[in-house]
């Protein structure tokens, strides 16, 4: 089988998607792919960061972690985006990384990329699918292969049966109420999965 290289990239305010972004790239690595754990670049003003004592200690306690680049397109075989629904629709942040791909498709560079994707809200009928759904629509631009985790396993139905990708709902406590690092996990198997599919295929 080939190597696959996996790119988790994440928006996080206070600390769902990351927590999302960790446990899927825990399963990526886990089914023998190289990983690189990404956030796109924050672009909310100081003072608003700063005015939420949850956004700031998590902006601080990931410091560290790497903003994605375009290279890092170019370098993944697969995938997988974690964000939190505004709207119905994806975070200013992630878009505004997304629409710097525009040099990278006219160079069919993101052609065949498998992607999937996870979202989050506060409420059960939040926007989590819409999201998703969202992103997706910017993936078939890119003419990416969608790896959505569908009923391909029962852990889906126990992690709040999402067909489109995992999803999860915030209480007020800021955490996460289904049971959704076992479905996270998988989700993030079965990408590394297709994209071997795909990537041995493309090889033959």
């Amino acid at each position: 089988m080939a190597n696959i290289n996996l790119a988790v990239i994440y928006y996080s305010s206070t600390g769902t998607n990351h927590q999302l972004a960790s446990w899927a790239a825990e399963g990526a690595k886990a089914a023998g792919a190289e990983v690189k754990l990404l956030k796109v670049e924050e672009l909310a003003p100081e003072a608003a960061i700063n005015s939420n004592p949850a956004w700031k200690a998590h902006v601080e306690s990931t410091k560290d972690v790497p903003v994605a680049t375009l290279d890092d397109l170019v370098w993944a075989d697969g995938i997988i985006f974690s964000v939190p629904t505004r709207f119905g629709n994806v975070p200013s942040q992630m878009k505004q990384f997304l629409d710097t791909t525009g040099g990278l498709w006219a160079q069919g560079k993101l052609v065949n990329k498998v992607v999937s994707a996870m979202s989050s809200a506060s409420n059960l009928h939040g926007g989590q699918e819409a999201t998703i759904l969202s992103l997706y629509t910017t993936m078939y631009h890119w003419g990416a292969i969608i790896a959505a985790p569908g009923y391909t396993d029962p852990v889906t139905f126990a992690s709040g049966g999402n067909p489109y990708g995992m999803s999860a709902t915030v209480g007020q406590d800021g955490k996460i109420q289904e049971n959704l690092r076992d479905g996270v996990i998988y989700q993030a198997k079965r990408t590394v999965s297709v994209a071997e599919w795909v990537k041995n295929g493309k090889s033959q």
